[in-house]
């Protein structure tokens, strides 16, 4: 039993990665079980870490934006949505900053304070995230590349384009991006079988590269790693707490990101659209 108990022990080591790039990031937070708002939570990560490359420091109220979806006349009574469907909603509502409102059951605030400065939620959101500054890019051989088309998808209910590209454009673009510092979001499939939360990696199997991805989570990509084999991943920061192998972080395969992947968002001056 002693020596069963001490493989299980060794089994459950973290694997060992070398960090490449590491880009600022707030703290993890934690959606809660019940929730759907990954992608409100994911895409202000990356709003978040968009500027702390710039010299800001924000950290921004996902229960402020909670709070307005659902009393939005549009929304899912399930509170999906899609990653730039957050850019829609605070374009709509605003945001304010995390600490002024942490709780969905609260009346949101009226100002947003920041740096001595008082503005509307509506004013604090186009401060942190201006109209169109991001570009929401998938990846599907049904359509022509380089054009843009409205995703058929109960969950973008906002109707937000996205612009087709081709799949290892989608992987250079964003691995480009990350190594400039800029924030990104991801949008896809842990469904899979080489998902694995507790251990804190993605990779992706035989049946994960042969099937199509579902769209069921999204979370923020912070970094660039490699394994002792020189593999590449994405380090990325989720939105279900701290109790993992990385407190909260996760390092996604470049194989997973292919096959796993449905949608990137990320910041229009990152990527080559001409």
């Amino acid at each position: 039993m002693a020596l069963f108990g001490l493989f299980v022990a060794c089994s459950e080591q973290p694997e060992h990665f070398t960090t490449d790039v590491l880009n600022g990031y707030t703290q993890v937070k934690d959606q809660g079980k019940a929730s759907s708002s990954c992608w409100i939570y994911a895409m202000l990560a990356a709003i978040e870490t968009e500027h702390i490359m710039q010299g800001d420091s924000i950290s921004l109220s996902p229960a402020y934006v909670e709070y307005f979806l659902h009393r939005d006349p549009d929304a899912p009574s399930s509170g999906r949505g899609m990653a730039p469907t957050l850019l829609t909603l605070i374009d709509r509502y605003g945001v304010v900053p995390y600490q002024s409102m942490t709780d969905t059951t609260v009346s949101p605030p009226r100002w947003a304070f920041m740096l001595g400065a008082e503005y509307t939620p509506r004013e604090f959101a186009h401060s942190v995230c201006a109209p169109s500054e991001y570009v929401a890019l998938t990846t599907t051989s049904s359509r022509p590349y380089r054009t843009s088309f409205v995703m058929e998808a109960a969950d973008n209910w906002t109707r937000e384009a996205f612009l087709n590209v081709a799949a290892d454009t989608l992987l250079s673009w964003t691995e480009q991006a990350v190594r400039q510092g800029h924030g990104a979001c991801w949008e896809g499939d842990t469904g899979r079988m080489g998902f694995r939360w507790k251990q804190g990696t993605a990779k992706a199997t035989l049946t994960d590269v042969s099937t199509p991805p579902s769209d069921d989570h999204c979370m923020a990509i912070i970094g660039l790693a490699h394994d002792d084999e020189g593999k590449p991943y994405f380090i990325l920061k989720n939105s279900w707490g701290t109790d993992n192998a990385y407190g909260g972080l996760l390092y996604m395969s470049y194989e997973y990101f292919m096959s796993s992947t449905v949608a990137v968002v990320l910041p229009r001056v990152s990527v080559a659209l001409d």
